[in-house]
């Protein structure tokens, strides 16, 4: 297990590198100008003083100076928003994100695995035949249709809900639940066809044959061999969830980190768009360690060299 985690986080420090090299070359290609961009519209002087302050006139001064400042976890500052700086920016909205995206996953977790197993066990069934259609139709349908409909049926028409923002309890359930839709219908998708296989396997056989509990049998053996690809699954689904959330945090008003990784792209802002990439590629390297370990705990016969 040590060497298995040793190897990952060799493997996701050298990926999380050519993610960012691969980011800054894609920056320096862009056209425009950071300084006449957002809320910024700077003299000549000025301009010319800050792009010598960061080497910004030469590409690989000036990516030293982005290694310098990911190996410090300090990225300077933002020309996206006045008087910030790109560590303030994702100190502030990195949490709200983790936090919505973490809802996100849990609801989608714990509404489409048991969705996914009892339209397996009553495969033909009504309950299978509707389970799948609304499964197609949360991989199908944006999440800014659905999260509008949400706001117009329980914000405006039953006024249950805050219309948007964020700061208080009330603000939560709309945007996580319509973050964990798309979530929630791969996971009853994949848990359903994981279970199909599941249930038509010898060990299942051979339980049901020694006197176990067709219950006992569906969600303690059948499931475990099940959920693999549901937890392949999430490691991916979890870093975009708490990352890639931007057409929710708009439709919501939620401050959190996607909104300013697009406002960074608009506004060709270097620092921003280089911290918030290296955040989303650790948070997508994390994870699917965290995945990689787990996959060997739930079930040890898979190979860890693998």
């Amino acid at each position: 297990m040590i060497a298995l985690i040793v190897r990952r986080l060799l493997l996701g420090i050298v990926t999380v590198a050519c993610i960012y090299a691969l980011t800054f070359v894609m920056v320096i290609s862009l056209p425009g100008n950071p300084f006449q961009q957002g809320q910024h519209n700077i003299p000549p002087e000025a301009e010319m003083a800050l792009r010598a302050r960061y080497s910004m006139d030469n590409n690989w001064l000036y990516f030293q100076e982005f290694l310098a400042g990911a190996v410090r976890l300090d990225f300077g500052p933002t020309f996206t928003y006045n008087d910030w700086t790109c560590n303030q920016i994702i100190a502030s909205a990195l949490p709200v994100s983790i936090l919505l995206g973490f809802l996100a996953i849990m609801i989608a977790v714990l509404i489409g695995v048991p969705v996914g197993v009892l339209s397996a066990v009553k495969r033909g069934s009504w309950f299978d035949v509707s389970s799948l259609s609304l499964v197609l139709l949360g991989i199908s349908v944006p999440t800014f249709v659905t999260g509008s409909a949400l706001l117009i049926v329980f914000a405006v028409c039953l006024q249950v809900a805050p219309v948007g923002g964020w700061g208080t309890l009330g603000h939560l359930p709309l945007p996580a639940l319509t973050l964990s839709l798309p979530f929630m219908a791969y996971i009853a998708r994949l848990t359903r066809t994981g279970m199909l296989d599941a249930l038509g396997s010898d060990f299942v056989r051979t339980a049901l044959a020694k006197g176990a509990s067709p219950r006992a049998v569906v969600w303690k053996h059948a499931l475990k061999v099940a959920f693999l690809p549901v937890l392949s699954f999430l490691g991916p689904a979890a870093a975009q969830a708490m990352t890639g959330s931007f057409v929710v945090e708009k439709v919501f008003g939620v401050p959190g980190i996607g909104q300013h990784f697009v406002n960074a792209a608009l506004n060709r802002d270097a620092g921003l768009i280089m911290s918030t990439v290296l955040v989303f590629s650790t948070l997508l390297v994390a994870f699917n360690l965290i995945v990689d370990v787990l996959y060997t705990w739930i079930d040890p016969r898979i190979s860890e060299s693998v």
